[in-house]
Order: structure tokens, then sequence, then C-alpha cells
């Protein structure tokens, strides 16, 4: 019973079998053939609903179908030939069509293109006002919204911070009032294609302008950070001065001498920073020699007590000074000091502590190294010779008299000058600085 079925599908595919593998094979069944007259006018019916195929006319003869007359374009002929062979009972078909080379009848689909499109422009422009007024009103809300000094005054730690985020907080309402447009005007899609030419024009931009945003980039981080406040004295690498302002590109200096130096963000962020006036105890350092054989305890009591007793010395922390190296014609002591910076010039307080120090230790006849020669002279001297007197025994010439030095500290407040100099370049950098006068004890962040 079981074969039953298997041997009834057997004989009904020996029957249908040759039919099927003939029909896969391209075999052309005549039995049933479709009358050539109703070929040609079903193809000729499809090509007078189609636009731009009215001139194409249409020749069957045994299934076999000719195509011929004149389109303005090659992609008419290619899509009558498609057309007509799907038909039913079409055998094969010969494409003779010709394309127009006249110029005013290949203008004429371009006038129509045209002509839909200006149509359909005037249709849309009520869509487009409406999308137009729902983009502007976003924007402006946007507007609003950034132009309030709260609550961005209170999130950002300056007013360069505060600015950036209110550019940001505009540019997200202009995007979603474009998004709202393009969805109201049913092109949403294009979103996505105007962003990714966005984007990558604006990678391009970058590879082109790398040190430009990599300067703005830090300048962000130094304006939060604030590594130095204004009229600091900083050191950054082999540069020195003052802060005069911190702007959106670089870091302006001013040096002792006046001279403005210009220093990239990118630089001063990835640089060591040296700065002397974040704490105003500042130590000075200076060497001086005495002679050999003189008592160096003695010379260095002396020398201490000499800077401890100058008014701008601090007297904590106090002077401190120690033997540094022993030669063969002099004893080098250093001796430290610390000033407050504030009020009192670092260079000229160094200046004034190694004078008056001299001036101690010769005072208590302390002597200051001398250079040591030794001279050998063979045969007799030159003035012997001569018969003219030696110097040795030559009346001495008298030297001017010179006045005495003094013993007291000039004056070493900094100098005004520089300070005047400084202000004035400050006021005339505050309008873009990025710095704060009071700025936060962030050395370590």
């Amino acid at each position: 019973m079981k074969k039953l079925p298997l041997l009834f599908f057997a004989v009904l595919f020996m029957i249908a079998g040759p039919t099927a593998w003939g029909q896969e094979n391209g075999t052309i069944d005549t039995e049933h053939a479709i009358d050539d007259r109703e070929i040609d006018a079903r193809i000729e019916a499809i090509f007078d609903e189609m636009g731009g195929l009215q001139t194409v006319f249409v020749t069957v003869r045994s299934g076999v179908v000719t195509l011929r007359g004149k389109v303005r374009e090659a992609a008419l002929a290619e899509q009558a030939e498609a057309i007509a062979g799907r038909v039913a009972g079409v055998v094969a078909v010969k494409n003779e069509i010709e394309e127009v080379t006249s110029l005013s009848l290949r203008l004429e689909p371009v006038y129509e293109r045209l002509r839909k499109r200006a149509v359909q422009t005037v249709a849309y422009i009520p869509l487009v006002a409406v999308a137009l007024v729902v983009w502007v009103l976003i924007y402006a809300a946007g507007w609003y919204v950034a132009r309030r000094d709260w609550p961005w005054s209170r999130i950002a730690p300056n007013s360069f911070i505060a600015s950036l985020l209110r550019q940001l907080v505009r540019l997200i309402f202009f995007i979603a009032g474009a998004v709202m447009a393009l969805d109201i005007l049913g092109a949403s899609a294009l979103l996505g294609t105007i962003l990714g030419a966005a984007g990558i024009v604006g990678l391009a931009i970058g590879f082109a302008v790398r040190d430009t945003v990599e300067n703005y980039i830090a300048s962000i981080l130094l304006s939060v950070r604030q590594p130095f406040s204004p009229k600091d004295y900083i050191a950054i690498e082999t540069y020195e001065g003052f802060v005069i302002s911190l702007t959106s590109r670089a870091t302006i200096l001013i040096d002792p001498d006046g001279n403005h130096i210009r220093i990239p963000n990118a630089t001063v962020f990835k640089s060591n920073i040296t700065n002397y006036s974040r704490n105003p105890q500042r130590r000075f350092l200076f060497q001086i020699g005495i002679a050999p054989e003189s008592n160096s305890d003695r010379a260095l009591e002396l020398a201490l007590q000499k800077i401890s007793s100058l008014d701008f010395v601090l007297a904590d922390p106090g002077p401190d000074g120690w033997i540094d190296e022993i030669g063969d014609s002099t004893i080098k002591l250093t001796l430290t000091g610390w000033i407050d910076q504030n009020r009192t010039s670092f260079l000229k307080a160094r200046s004034e502590s190694m004078r008056l120090v001299k001036l101690e230790l010769e005072a208590h006849g302390i002597p200051l190294p001398e250079p040591t020669y030794r001279l050998r002279i063979e045969g007799e001297s030159a003035a012997a010779l001569s018969g003219k007197p030696s110097r040795e025994h030559a009346a001495p010439e008298k030297a001017p008299a010179e006045p005495e030095e003094t013993t007291i500290a000039n004056d070493t407040r900094p100098d005004q000058a520089v300070t005047r100099k400084i202000d004035e370049e400050r006021s005339h950098a505050s309008k873009g600085d990025l710095l704060s006068e009071v700025s936060p004890e962030n050395l370590n962040g």
C-alpha cells in the first residue's frame, strides 16, 4: 500500500517530464501560439499609454516583434524593447528604434520637467513658509535661553566657558528647528545626507586647521584650570615674563625688558610651568668668596648677621648660609634669604645683599680672594739695561679720590615702570582675557 503513491508520481513524471524539460531549455510552444495581430495591438496599446513611446511603430510576424521609429532618449528605446519582450506570445524583439538628434525635440522633455517642478514649487510655497516659521521660532527660543545670564554664569567657571555653552545651546536649537522644518516638508531623510556631508567637510577642515583646533581646546582647558593669574611672573620652557592675558589661541607674556611674548596655548598646556608669583615668599641665593687664610666661621657669622639686619629680608623663614667650596685661592660661601615679592624686587634684594655683605666682611678685616700669580724673571730687568728707573722706584701717581660706598640698603621696591607697563597692557587685553583675577589653587589639577 505504501508503494502505490510513489508509483503514481513516477508515472505522472514520465508523462509530464518531456514537456517540462523542453520549456526549461527555452523550447517555443507552438500549440498555444497567440495571433500576431493580438500581440501588435497589445504592444501598441501599451506604448500609447507610455510617455515618449507614442512614436514607436510595431510589426509582428510569427511572434517576432520589430520596433521602429524615433525617440528622444536612448533609455526610451531600451524601455520599449523591455516592454515588448514581456508581452505574452513574443518570441523575439528586434530593436530598430533611432534616437532623435533634433535640438528642439531633445529639449522638449527638459522644458516639461522644469515646468512641472515650477508648478510643484509654487504649490509648496505655503508649506515651506510654515516650515521656515517653525524653524525661526525654535531658533529664537534657543537664542533667548542662551542669552540669559542664569544658569550659565553659575554653571561655568568663567565667561569663556559660559560663552561656549551658549553657543552649544544655540546650535542644538538650530538643528532641532531644521529637523522639525524638514519633517513638515516630508524631507527628513535629507537631514542624514546633509549631516553626513557636513561631517566629511568638518573632518577635512579639522585636519587642515589641526593646530588651531588644538590651541582652542588647550585654551578651554587652561581657562578651567587657571594655572596662573594675571600679572604673575612665570617661566614656560625658556620664556619668562609677567602674564598679560590668556586668549583663545595664545598666552601673552611681557618680559622685564618690555617685550611681548606670545606662546601657543597647546605649548603652554603641554609644558612645565614655573610660577614665581603664586607663593609671594621667594628665596634669593648668591655666593661670595673669601681669602683662604680668613676665618670662615667668623665670615659666615658676619654675613648671616648682616643679611638678617636688612629690612627687606624676612625673619621667618630666616636666612641661611654654608661653605660651598674650598679652593686653592678662595673659600666660597653660599648665602640665602627670603623676601616678600609683593613688597620687594627679587633682583634688587639679591643685589643689595651681595653688596652689603661684601662691605661687612671688608669692614671686619676679612679680605676677599685675589688672583695669585708666580712670575719667573731671567736676567736683568729691562729697566736696568736701559738705565731708566724701574716702576718700583718711580714716584707714585696720585689716584683720584673716590666717594665712600654707603652701608645703607638702597631702595628694593619693585620697579614701578614695569608695574605701570603691565597695568597698561592688562587694560587693553581685559576684554578678550580668559583668566580670572582670583584664580583657583589648581596647580596639581
